[in-house]
């Protein structure tokens, strides 16, 4: 590949979100992107970090908040302090991404950046990255790419992607038009999706000339477009904290699917390049069953640092970080996860819930364990 083409390219890893449906592993002051949920030794944003570093060596920026400053430069030391953006107040994906491409922009006008969540498990790597500088190769035609996921199940949890023509753009064989992006779809018609076979899962991979994100962002969302800007006038000077601490408060929250890749889609400015390798967002614990395997000796699947669990004709999921010991007898598919101050119980199957249970508590002003 050009190496003058992959010297214009920037990292940006997102690195927000509770993950509320994995509570109470994950919580505010220690969100799932913080945790190694894999069994891999790694972080989820170690990781993320490690699958960039071959394409873009140095030239990765973290955006997070100002509570995870501390707990982010733990795993990523080498970050420096001019690419690791710090919110006041999470303020969803376009302020957080549009953020990241002004301040690339007015260092450099010709960057293409390549936006990764930081709570993401992939494999092979090597697939990943080849995808990444298909991605690369077509965002320097003046597009905004996203890299979509082969579906596997008719998931009703993802939004679509739905492809179109291939294009004919060299170094990027499998690159094909949008059409649209489709809302989290019905269960029939998730089924629909994957029978058809020309959509994919959008899992908010997006790699774009940070000059042509910029400018759908300011005929969509002026507003936030003049904030982040300003914002990144100041970036390199030392009314940075100043200008960030005035402006973030006034800034409209929306996603960037909304902001930016639905309108762009429809000027015919977004292509896909579809993604061959193994994700998982690791939205549940659900997922983590998927993702660690059960153990033979148990027939669970367990996470943590010294766990004792003691299994009898059991299976399913047990996450622990205490001393307790954890015994499953006649039970399947359940889910414990045990911490000091909070206990969950559920099923595999329920899951999915575990967010509703939280916003409840929220309700009820039991914010200490959130």
């Amino acid at each position: 590949m050009n190496a003058e083409l992959m010297a214009r390219f920037h990292g940006v890893i997102p690195a927000g979100g509770v993950g509320t449906r994995l509570w109470p592993l994950s919580r505010a002051a220690a969100p799932k992107f913080l945790h190694d949920l894999t069994g891999s030794g790694s972080t989820l944003i170690r990781a993320t970090y490690e699958r960039l570093i071959p394409l873009a060596g140095e030239n990765i920026m973290v955006v997070t908040g100002r509570a995870h400053r501390a707990a982010v430069l733990a795993q990523l030391p080498e970050i420096s302090d001019l690419n690791l953006v710090l919110e006041p107040d999470p303020k969803d994906s376009a302020a957080a991404i549009g953020l990241a491409a002004a301040i690339l922009y007015l260092r450099n006008p010709e960057t293409i950046m390549g936006s990764f969540a930081a709570d993401q498990v992939i494999v092979p790597v090597e697939v990943f990255q080849e995808s990444v500088r298909e991605a690369i190769c077509t965002a320097a035609t003046g597009k905004i790419v996203t890299i979509g996921i082969r579906p596997t199940t008719p998931s009703t949890g993802f939004g679509y992607i739905r492809a179109g023509e291939k294009l004919q753009v060299s170094g990027a064989p499998t690159a094909r038009d949008v059409v649209e992006f489709v809302e989290k779809p019905n269960e029939d018609t998730a089924r629909r999706y994957l029978a058809d076979g020309g959509y994919l899962w959008n899992a908010g991979m997006f790699v774009a000339p940070v000059a042509l994100m910029l400018k759908h962002l300011q005929r969509s969302e002026p507003v936030l477009y003049a904030g982040l800007m300003e914002i990144a006038q100041a970036w390199e000077t030392g009314d940075r904290v100043q200008a960030i601490n005035r402006i973030w408060p006034t800034l409209p929250k929306t996603a960037i699917d909304y902001a930016v890749a639905e309108p762009a889609a429809a000027a015919g400015d977004v292509a896909v390049i579809p993604g061959v390798f193994n994700w998982d967002d690791v939205g549940d614990f659900a997922a983590i069953g998927r993702l660690n395997p059960a153990s033979e000796k148990t027939g669970v699947t367990v996470v943590g640092g010294n766990p004792r669990v003691y299994s009898d004709n059991a299976t399913g999921v047990v996450v622990t970080d205490s001393k307790r010991v954890i015994a499953l007898i006649g039970i399947h598919d359940v889910v414990v996860v045990d911490t000091p101050d909070a206990l969950l119980v559920t099923t595999k199957e329920h899951a999915q819930s575990v967010k509703a249970t939280v916003e409840k508590l929220k309700e009820e002003g039991v914010v200490d364990v959130l």
